[in-house]
């Protein structure tokens, strides 16, 4: 894992296509923007995971 420091205003690029902004470093929450081609899915990972667990479904018991 590559580990940054950056300040508000500096850019990261990634690929060289994506480029990572940081907008605002306010009580200790950052706010980044994302700049990358329309074709360029970006999540936010909590979602991501959200997502891709299975669904609980109730147990299908035969019933005579």
């Amino acid at each position: 894992m590559l580990v940054l420091q950056r300040k508000a205003g500096q850019q990261v690029i990634v690929g060289g296509t994506v480029t990572v902004t940081v907008l605002e470093v306010k009580r200790g929450r950052v706010k980044l923007g994302f700049s990358a081609p329309e074709e360029t899915p970006i999540h936010r990972e909590e979602l991501l995971q959200r997502v891709s667990k299975p669904l609980l479904r109730p147990h299908s018991a035969g019933v005579s």
